[in-house]
C-alpha cells in the first residue's frame, strides 16, 4: 500500500502589512498585522490574532502563536518560541478563550531559542538566549536562565 499524505503548503494570507515590510519565504503567516518597515526571516510562523509593531525584526525559525502582541523596534532572535496554552489540565486545550495572552512592549530584545510563555514584558528588556520567561517582566534589564531572572538593571 502506498498512501499519499495530505500536503499543506506554507503561505502568506489574510495579513495586514504596513509599508516596506520584508518577508523571506518560506514563511507561514496568516490572520495577523505587521507594522511598517518590519522584517520576517525564513521558516517563521506567525498565527492569527498576532500584532507586530513597526521596525520589528523577527529572525528565522521563530514561532509566534495566537494572542501575541509585539511592540515597535523589537528584535526577536532565531528560534524563539511563544506559547499560549499552558496545559493547565494536563493536556492541550482546544478552546482559544482559555489560552494566555502575551504582550511585548517596545524596544525589547529576545535572544535566540528563548521561550516566552503568556506574560507581559516591559519596554527596554533584554531576554538572553535560551531563557524561559514564565512571569511578567516589569523592570528594564537583562534576564537570563530558566526560569528567566533579572541579571542586570538598566
Amino acid at each position: 500500500m502506498n498512501n499519499q499524505p495530505v500536503t499543506l503548503n506554507a503561505s502568506i494570507r489574510d495579513v495586514l502589512f504596513g509599508r516596506n515590510v520584508k518577508v523571506v519565504e518560506p514563511s507561514n503567516i496568516y490572520g495577523c498585522d505587521i507594522g511598517d518597515d518590519s522584517f520576517v526571516g525564513p521558516f517563521v510562523e506567525i498565527q492569527k490574532n498576532v500584532s507586530i509593531g513597526q521596525r520589528t525584526k523577527i529572525q528565522s525559525h521563530t514561532f509566534i502563536c495566537e494572542f501575541v502582541t509585539i511592540g515597535d523596534d523589537c528584535f526577536i532572535g532565531h528560534g524563539v518560541m511563544f506559547a499560549n496554552d499552558l496545559f493547565k489540565d494536563g493536556s492541550p486545550n482546544a478552546d482559544p478563550n482559555s489560552w494566555g495572552r502575551t504582550v511585548i512592549e517596545n524596544n525589547v530584545t529576545i535572544g535566540s531559542n528563548a521561550t516566552i510563555l503568556p506574560v507581559h514584558i516591559c519596554s527596554g528588556a533584554v531576554i538572553g538566549a535560551g531563557a524561559v520567561v514564565t512571569k511578567n517582566i516589569t523592570v528594564s534589564g537583562t534576564y537570563l536562565g530558566n526560569p528567566a531572572r533579572l541579571s542586570r538593571k538598566f
